[in-house]
């Protein structure tokens, strides 16, 4: 799609097949163009990637948003981080390899820090950035933005993408300390009170 190779093997399908029967049009839809983005980027950077990596760690990125995995109190990128080394392991997959996935996963919302890892890292917090950021917009050619659009469309995206995030974490809000998810609860819950830094340091229990 849009000269991405999408990866076709049984884990491959077999993974497309699980985030179709857990998430929403708007989860799959995001999570294959948070592939579709990445790839692209690191084919035009002629970077090296596993891309059956790289398409697992896409499509489980949200996984902890979904009913089905969010009623956890870890941050909701670890319930996808580990799922998808559940799964890769499952399917034979060393674990270093499935490390990278999990650590994909983990780390796409933090900023700046993908950038310097392995490229099945980087390349997901990339396609994310681009997608609900839009980081990156201006460098994607109008026919391959189209291209892909066509095949996974995004009506109403920012404002139902910000629902799904504030329902992912409404229940946990402590897991939002110190990142970006920390914005979602005091943009759409009222009584939410941000933690702060500088009083926990000088509000604990040492003396001095």
């Amino acid at each position: 799609m849009a000269g991405i190779p999408i990866p076709d093997s049984k884990l491959a399908q077999e993974a497309t097949e699980l985030i179709r029967d857990t998430t929403d049009e708007l989860i799959y839809h995001h999570s294959r163009r948070v592939y579709l983005f990445g790839a692209r980027h690191g084919r035009e950077r002629d970077l090296s990637f596993d891309a059956e990596l790289l398409y697992v760690g896409a499509l489980f990125h949200d996984l902890g948003l979904t009913e089905r995995f969010r009623a956890s109190h870890q941050r909701f990128e670890l319930d996808g981080a580990d799922e998808a080394r559940r799964f890769l392991t499952a399917h034979g997959v060393p674990a270093d390899r499935a490390r990278l996935a999990w650590e994909a996963i983990a780390l796409h919302t933090t900023p700046e820090i993908p950038h310097h890892m392995a490229p099945e890292i980087a390349l997901v917090t990339t396609g994310v950035e681009l997608d609900v950021l839009g980081i990156g917009y201006d460098t994607l050619p109008p026919e391959v933005r189209d291209e892909i659009l066509t095949a996974h469309p995004r009506p109403d995206f920012k404002r139902r993408i910000l629902r799904a995030f504030h329902q992912g974490i409404t229940h946990r809000p402590e897991t939002t300390f110190g990142n970006v998810k920390a914005d979602v609860l005091a943009r759409f819950d009222p009584g939410y009170t941000r933690p702060n830094f500088v009083r926990i340091i000088e509000s604990s229990a040492w003396p001095e």
